[in-house]
Order: structure tokens, then sequence, then C-alpha cells
């Protein structure tokens, strides 16, 4: 996943509550399953209406990596094409209010960071949005800075704060904190077990019944 440490971007208002991962990425839609070009299937049902631009196909959000949103978003269905969705977009940040509690999680899985936040907090990140005014997300100082000079601290997990940070997944992660103790255990099997390993000459074998099988 990309890493995500600081980013200065305009931010796409969307200040309806209660949006869904319906509204977000259309049920009909779930049978696909690559991530790359799955953007364009976002809001599907809004951004089809030639009459009523949609705000991330109107410049000059449509290249906001930042989305203000209104309450309870990405409520409904626990998909994680909702995520995929947006990530394809661009968008690495959506603040809120409040989140869809499955939405929320998947975001962290998905290098998306939600984030939470108050009044009057939130009335001046809508304000800013809404003025086109950049605005500044420093993820490792947990701080979001305004034109205005404003800043606003913000919570994250640390866990997963270090995981969007270091651009690593929840396998990623495990394998960063976990290295020494798989290692460990490998060796520990190839002793214990050793018809479970196969060495580099049955690994050829099978390679070469592969090759055969072409």
């Amino acid at each position: 996943m990309e890493k995500l440490t600081t980013l200065t971007s305009l931010a796409a208002p969307l200040l309806e509550s209660n949006i869904d991962t319906d509204v977000i990425f259309p049920a009909r839609f779930l049978l696909m399953l690559e991530r790359e070009g799955i953007g364009q299937y976002a809001f599907h049902e809004r951004r089809k209406h030639p009459d009523t631009p949609f705000i991330l196909d109107t410049p000059p959000f449509d290249n906001a990596r930042i989305l203000v949103v209104g309450a309870n978003f990405g409520t409904g269905s626990s998909r994680e094409h909702a995520v995929w969705a947006l990530a394809d977009l661009g968008i690495r940040y959506v603040i809120a209010p409040s989140f869809g509690e499955i939405f929320h999680a998947n975001c962290f899985k998905n290098g998306v960071l939600p984030i939470t936040l108050e009044d009057p907090h939130m009335t001046a990140l809508e304000a800013a949005a809404s003025a086109m005014e950049p605005i500044t997300i420093d993820l490792p100082e947990q701080t979001i800075r305004l034109q205005s000079g404003t800043e606003i601290e913000f919570h994250v997990d640390t866990h997963r704060k270090q995981a969007l940070v270091g651009g690593l997944d929840e396998i990623g992660m495990i394998l960063a904190e976990d290295r020494d103790v798989i290692d460990a255990f490998e060796a520990s099997r190839s002793d214990e077990e050793p018809w479970l390993t196969l060495d580099e000459q049955h690994l050829a074998y099978l390679e070469t019944k592969q090759r055969q099988k072409k």
C-alpha cells in the first residue's frame, strides 16, 4: 500500500449524512474483484446524471484526495469494495463526525485513513472544504492544518497508524512484527517434521513435472 505521511490537498465536501455503502459502491458491481479501475463505479448512481455533476467529477475537486462527509458515512453492508473504489479514485483521507463500524475498519485495511471529528472542528473542516482551501493532514503528528493557521488534533490507534505510515497491510504488519517468531517456528518444524518441507531436489522434480504437463 502507498505510505501515508503528510498530504496537502483540496478536500471534496460531500456533506450529506447517512451515505451507505450501497450508495458508495452499488451491489450490482460486487462481482468485480479487481481493485484497479474500480473507482469508476464509485457513487455510480450519483454520477450518471449529466444535469447534476457529482462533486468528485467537478473541477477542482476531481483531484481531491481528501473527502469531507456527513455523519454515519459508510453504514450498511460490509462490502470492502466501497473502500476499494474510494482508494482507486485517489481518496486517502475521509473526515466525518461518525462512520459505519465495518467501513471504518475496512479503511485501515486498504490504506485509507478515516478521521472522526466533532464540532466545532467538523464545522471548520466543512467550511474550508467548501471554500476550496487546501488542507494539510499530518498523520505522524496526528494534526490537520487549515489555511487559516488553525490546527486540529485527531486520534488514531497507534498500531493502525504504524501500518498506514509504513504502507503495510495486515500481513505486512505480522511479518514486520513477528518475523523472529515465524522464522523460529519454521526452523523448528523443519527439524521435527522434515517431511513437510520440500528440499531443492524435490522442488526441481516438481517443476520438471509441471513443465512436462504444459
